[in-house]
C-alpha cells in the first residue's frame, strides 16, 4: 500500500508542479518508511543533489500531500540519501519492516488523494507520438476554428506550409485548456507530413528549464545547447514559466538568435503577450514579438458545441443537439474542461449501458454543489474586488505591501478551493508566480483562517458571491 500512496503523490505533484518536476526531482525517490505513532516520513534520494534541491524547493508541497495521503497532519519528513540510508539504520525498507512497530498495518491506510484531478486525466491518449515529442492525435483536421481562434489557426496552418519564411516566430497566447498546445502540435505534424527530414523538437518550458538544470549538473551543456539549434522546427509551450530563471533565459536567448539566423522556424505558446509576462528580460520580450502575436479567447456557445459534437463523433457516439447543448451551456471556462465533462457523460453511459440523453447528462453533470462549475479565476478576482479595492494589475505586480499581500494570499486561497486548478495555473494567472509562492499563499491564508475565527464569516460571504 505505501507503494501506491507514494504512486498517488507523483500524480499530485505532477498536477501541481509539472511532470518535469517529478521526471526531473521525484521519480527517482523513494518512500521507505511511514512511522505513525513519530508522525515521520522516511524518504530516500538517489543522491545528495537531488536531496537538497527537494529541500530547498518542494519540501512544503511534500508535507501537505504526503501528510493528507496517510491521513497525517504535517508530518516530519525526513529525506536523506544513498550513502547516509546505507550509514542509518533506523531507515528499513518498507517490505522488511516489522508491522508489529509503530509502522502502520498495510490494511489500514486508505489512498485519498488531497485533490481530486481534472476530468478526462485518466483517459490515456491510444495515439502514438513521433520521436520529437510530437502527438500525432493533434492534427489540424481536429481542431474546431471559431471566432475566438480563427487568426491562431490561420497563422499556425502559414507556418506549417511554408516554415521559416512567414510569422517567424508566431507566439499565440491564450488561457489555459483554449488549444494553444493542440495548435503547436498540428504545426510540427503538418511539417513532418510534408518533409519527412525535418527535425522537429517540442518542448514544454518546464521540461526545458529542467533539462538545462540537469545539463549543468551533469557537465552536458554543450550537447544542450546542440540538440535545440539542430531543430528546423522548435515548439516551446508555455514559455511564461521561463520568468524570473536568469541562467535558463540566458541559454533560451542564444538558441532563440541560433535559430531565428538560421531561418528556423520558432513557435511559442504562453497564457500572455509577451510584454506582459513578468520577471521575462526585455531582449527577449522583444524578440518573441517580432513575428505575428496571435491570440486564443474563450469560445462561443456555437463554436463550444461544434467542438462537442465533433469529439463525439470521433468516439463513435454521435451526440444530439439538446446534449450538446446542454453541456456547452454547463462548461464555460475552457475547451479541456468541455471535454472532460463529455468524457464524463459518455463514461457513464457506457458503464450503466444507457443511451447519451439529456436526462442522462443533467444527472452526470448537474450534482449537489457543482456550483465550482461557473467559476474561472476572472470571476474571483471580481468577487474578491467587490470587498478589497485592488485590481488585477496591482495584484499581478511585484508590489509587497502588506494589505496587498493578504488580498493575493486571499486570491490564491479561493483559486484553489473553488477551481480545483493546479499551483501553476495559479500562479501563471497572478503574474507569473511558481508554485511554492502559491503553496505558500495558501498556507498563510489557512493560518490567518484558523487564527482569526471571526473572518471565516467573511469568507463565506465572499465565496456565496462569487457562486
Amino acid at each position: 500500500m505505501i507503494p501506491n500512496i507514494w504512486d498517488d503523490f507523483l500524480a499530485i505533484i505532477k498536477e501541481e508542479a509539472g511532470s518535469s518536476v517529478v521526471e526531473t526531482w521525484f521519480k527517482a525517490v523513494t518512500l521507505r518508511k511511514w512511522d505513525a505513532a513519530h508522525n515521520t516520513v522516511y524518504l530516500q534520494a538517489p543522491n545528495p543533489f537531488v536531496r537538497d534541491w527537494i529541500k530547498s524547493n518542494y519540501m512544503q508541497l511534500v508535507q501537505i500531500h504526503i501528510g493528507r495521503l496517510l491521513h497525517a497532519s504535517m508530518p516530519t519528513v525526513i529525506l536523506v540519501d544513498e550513502k547516509e540510508k546505507e550509514n542509518n539504520s533506523t531507515v528499513h525498507d518498507v517490505h522488511t519492516v516489522n508491522h508489529k512497530q509503530s509502522v502502520r498495518d498495510d490494511s489500514s491506510l486508505t489512498v485519498v488523494p488531497a485533490m481530486p484531478l481534472p476530468h478526462g486525466r485518466l483517459v490515456k491518449s491510444s495515439q502514438p507520438k513521433t520521436g520529437s515529442n510530437i502527438n500525432t492525435s493533434y492534427v489540424f483536421d481536429s481542431f474546431i476554428v471559431g471566432p475566438n481562434s480563427s487568426l491562431a489557426f490561420a497563422a499556425a496552418h502559414a507556418v506549417a506550409e511554408n516554415p521559416g519564411n512567414v510569422y517567424n516566430p508566431l507566439f499565440i497566447y491564450g488561457g489555459s485548456g483554449l488549444g494553444k498546445t493542440h495548435l503547436l502540435h498540428a504545426i510540427g505534424n503538418e511539417i513532418k507530413t510534408r518533409n519527412k527530414r525535418a527535425s522537429i523538437l517540442y518542448q514544454t518550458t518546464d521540461r526545458f528549464v529542467n533539462e538545462f538544470i540537469n545539463a549543468i549538473r551533469f557537465d552536458k551543456v554543450h550537447a544542450f545547447h546542440e540538440k535545440y539549434r539542430h531543430a528546423d522546427v522548435l515548439l516551446i509551450d508555455d514559455v511564461q514559466f521561463i520568468s524570473n530563471k536568469e541562467q535558463t533565459q540566458e541559454a533560451f536567448f542564444h538558441i532563440f538568435n541560433c535559430l531565428y539566423d538560421a531561418h528556423k522556424q520558432l513557435v511559442f505558446s504562453s497564457d500572455s503577450v509577451p510584454s506582459d509576462i513578468k520577471g521575462l528580460a526585455e531582449r527577449l520580450q522583444s524578440r518573441l514579438s517580432w513575428g505575428l502575436v496571435a491570440d486564443i479567447h474563450t469560445p462561443s456557445l456555437e463554436t463550444k458545441i461544434a467542438i462537442l459534437k465533433k469529439k463525439a463523433e470521433m468516439q463513435g457516439e454521435p451526440l444530439s443537439d439538446d446534449v450538446a447543448q446542454f453541456v456547452a451551456s454547463h462548461v464555460v471556462s475552457n475547451i479541456r474542461e468541455l471535454e472532460g465533462a463529455l468524457i464524463r457523460v459518455m463514461a457513464f453511459a457506457l458503464l450503466t449501458k444507457q443511451d447519451v440523453s439529456l436526462t442522462l447528462a443533467k444527472k452526470v453533470l448537474m450534482r449537489v454543489g457543482d456550483n465550482r462549475r461557473d467559476v474561472d479565476f476572472v470571476r474571483i478576482v471580481r468577487g474578491v474586488g467587490k470587498y478589497y479595492s485592488y485590481n488585477l494589475d496591482q495584484i499581478r505586480s511585484k508590489n509587497r505591501s502588506k494589505n496587498l499581500a493578504f488580498v493575493r494570499h486571499l486570491l490564491m486561497f479561493l483559486m484553489k478551493k473553488l477551481t480545483g486548478k493546479s499551483l501553476r495555473d495559479i500562479g501563471s494567472f497572478l503574474g507569473g508566480r511558481d508554485h511554492s509562492t502559491v503553496l505558500n499563499g495558501i498556507t498563510k491564508m489557512e493560518d490567518y483562517i484558523e487564527s482569526h475565527p471571526g473572518f471565516r464569516e467573511k469568507i463565506r460571504r465572499i465565496e456565496s458571491d462569487i457562486l
